[in-house]
């Protein structure tokens, strides 16, 4: 049965491609060795390491809730630290976005907005250092709409950890300063200017008295 296989399978080779069995075998592996010679050129480098590096991943940890913090302490999570989550905030709510890391850690195309608050920057689609805040004081229509989108994006997308801290209530101590200051001022003169009439009434009256 198996010569007449093999019989039948060498009558098939000679009538379809004209060469015989040996001839055809022989250029049947040398175009295999071929094939897998220029395809292992073409091969990543890292081919067959992937399950090894996907092993390797571990889980992000739960998202620490930081409270209120400054700016200056905020740009200690741009990424730069691995150790530390990445975070990012928007319109002062600061957010955890280290699943987010291809996106704005080191290298990623919105790491420049790591560990800062970009609101204005987001809101304009704008990547020039002076944008990187959040004062969004003078923004039109459509950029605040803009921010809006962002905003909700984050809230769906991310957990908010903590708050800006912000400088306002300072700003308006001590704009109240000089006020309680030049009012005190002012009202110096004018108990000096009704004190002066007594002391003269007071030198009069003796005057009046040695005359008589």
């Amino acid at each position: 049965m198996a010569l007449q296989v093999w019989d039948t399978l060498k009558e098939a080779i000679l009538a379809y491609t004209g060469l015989s069995p040996s001839t055809f075998f022989t250029v049947l592996a040398l175009g295999l060795a071929i094939y897998y010679l220029i395809s292992s050129f073409f091969a990543p480098s890292d081919y067959g390491t992937h399950p090894r590096d996907l092993d390797q991943i571990h889980p992000l940890p739960p998202p620490v809730q930081l409270g209120e913090i400054s700016e200056d302490d905020l740009k200690q999570y741009d990424g730069s630290d691995s150790q530390k989550p990445l975070l990012m905030a928007i319109k002062g709510q600061i957010y955890d976005v280290s699943q987010s890391r291809m996106f704005y850690g080191p290298g990623g195309p919105y790491a420049l907005f790591a560990g800062k608050d970009a609101s204005r920057a987001l809101a304009k689609m704008s990547f020039e250092e002076k944008d990187l805040t959040g004062d969004i004081s003078g923004l039109g229509p459509s950029e605040l709409e803009m921010l809006q989108d962002w905003e909700y994006k984050f809230m769906s997308k991310y957990v908010k950890v903590g708050t800006v801290k912000t400088s306002v209530a300072e700003g308006d101590a001590a704009a109240g300063e000089p006020a309680e200051s030049s009012t005190a001022e002012v009202s110096k003169p004018v108990e000096e200017s009704h004190s002066e009439p007594r002391d003269d009434k007071a030198e009069e009256a003796p005057a009046a008295a040695n005359a008589d």
